[in-house]
């Protein structure tokens, strides 16, 4: 049988998940965590710090921290719910809004690149086996469950 752990850990090494930094737009230094965070914003209408937290599966202090490096960077404003202010929410700036999309055009191209080198029948059988692989890992017990 194959090593399944040594598997994963090349394709993680491929996708670069182990750089410190994933990405450089314009004068920017971005890292994967703050990609993912920086997409989480993207993906929602004006999320809730804590929402984008419990999506990532990070806890709130680390989170924190992370924010308030992107709101210095520019990327990022955080502003108090009207409703609730001890309630903050995110937006990206015109900047974040720009990295957020070179980010995204990057990923599709390094993904597209990547794809063709496969057939169609291939590509689709590693999509949707991508998708059950993530929909088990979403009912697991184990470790790295993220909230949603």
């Amino acid at each position: 049988m194959e090593n399944l752990r040594e598997l994963f850990q090349v394709m993680t090494r491929r996708f670069g998940l182990l750089n410190k930094n994933c990405c450089r737009v314009g004068e920017a230094e971005i890292s994967l965590v703050q990609s993912h965070i920086v997409y989480e914003i993207l993906r929602k209408d004006r999320p809730s710090m804590q929402q984008v937290a419990d999506t990532l599966g990070m806890d709130i202090t680390t989170f924190s921290r992370q924010i308030q490096t992107l709101v210095k960077m520019e990327l990022v404003k955080k502003t108090p719910f009207p409703d609730d202010r001890r309630v903050s929410q995110l937006t990206l700036t015109t900047q974040g809004n720009y990295v957020a999309a070179k980010i995204n055009a990057e990923m599709n191209q390094y993904l597209n690149e990547v794809f063709s080198n496969m057939s169609d029948f291939e590509r689709e059988m590693v999509i949707k086996s991508v998708k059950l692989l993530n929909e088990a890992m979403s009912k697991s017990t184990v470790c790295c469950k993220p909230f949603i």
